[in-house]
């Protein structure tokens, strides 16, 4: 599957800023929708208001965290398909395994450096 619409959901605007910042190095095809409610963004994903091709997540948010949305998201039929990359600072194999168990298609932690974000994201997409 070709990814062209990507929705990040992280509460942290730096970190929205450096990952669209790296997928438009990746790619000037993609579109990255941005957003720092995971409530807000399920809403718009069940109105049709949003359709990705792809969705990453933080785990760590006010509101709703990423394990509630994917438990959620995965809940709808029409979305069982649609992977959710969680993409949190948390390394811990015990909260990874419980994601990929809700629905998470996968699991990235955050790196320290722009460059390894830029490889750690091409290798998702070039795949």
């Amino acid at each position: 599957m070709e990814f062209r619409n990507l929705l990040l959901i992280d509460d942290d605007t730096d970190d929205q800023e450096i990952f669209i910042s790296a997928i438009e190095i990746i790619s000037s095809e993609m579109i990255c929708t941005a957003m720092t409610d995971a409530s807000a963004a399920l809403e718009k994903l069940l109105t049709s208001e949003l359709q990705p091709d792809v969705i990453f997540v933080d785990l760590n948010m006010p509101i709703m965290n990423g394990q509630e949305f994917v438990s959620r998201l995965k809940k709808v039929e029409q979305f069982q398909s649609v992977p959710v990359i969680i993409f949190s600072t948390s390394a811990s194999p015990e909260t990874i395994a419980n994601t990929k168990e809700l629905g998470a298609a996968d699991f990235i932690t955050k790196p320290n450096s722009f460059n390894d974000l830029v490889k750690i994201l091409s290798s998702l997409f070039t795949n």
